[in-house]
């Protein structure tokens, strides 16, 4: 009934869309792009969304070859990646400054850590190892494409959900999701490094 042409299947486009979604988790991310707003001033919602893109992609079509390149497993990525979340998480909570750009230049732009690793992060890459083996890579390939376009609604608008948040809303919603970024990040860590 859902088939199509090619291998298309709107079941397996919205259950790869939801899957990616929660694992993407925008929505819960917003106390932290709110947070990255007022530091850098600006955030190209465009580009930012692009370079998610970009390495979605390129980890959907070649990230096992390449973390095989390195002679680094998808476990180990994932604690790295758990690590880098981590930290963020201790920012918002802590009210602490870790991550610093090395430049003198004026950075207008966060790619880091927006696109990587909060947007595609090693949450969403080695998810998407997992869906290459359960569905057709064309549906992941939609399913990737319809998640890109709620990123960009959602950077594009974070000025007018800060607004609407105000000081107080904002302040409460960072640390709440700074807490729950620590939890992700420790039970990635646990999953990842087997721990019992």
């Amino acid at each position: 009934m859902f088939n199509l042409m090619n291998g298309i299947n709107f079941k397996d486009i919205f259950s790869v869309t939801l899957i990616l979604f929660s694992v993407i988790d925008i929505l819960g991310s917003l106390p932290f792009i709110i947070d990255i707003k007022r530091k850098f001033l600006n955030i190209e919602a465009g580009k930012i969304t692009l370079v998610s893109g970009v390495l979605l992609f390129a980890f959907l079509f070649i990230g096992e070859q390449i973390l095989a390149l390195f002679g680094v497993d998808v476990q180990s990525f994932a604690v790295a990646g758990a690590l880098i979340m981590f930290f963020l998480g201790l920012e918002m909570v802590l009210d602490l400054k870790i991550f610093r750009h090395d430049t003198h230049e004026e950075v207008n732009s966060p790619i880091v850590p927006l696109a990587f690793p909060l947007i595609a992060g090693t949450g969403s890459m080695t998810t998407l190892i997992s869906l290459n083996a359960e569905f057709v890579r064309i549906n992941i390939i939609f399913g990737i494409l319809l998640n890109l376009v709620f990123v960009y609604i959602v950077l594009k608008s974070s000025s007018f959900i800060e607004k609407k948040l105000g000081v107080t809303g904002s302040i409460i919603l960072r640390k709440f999701f700074g807490t729950i970024l620590l939890a992700i990040a420790i039970k990635l860590m646990k999953k990842n490094l087997l721990l019992p």
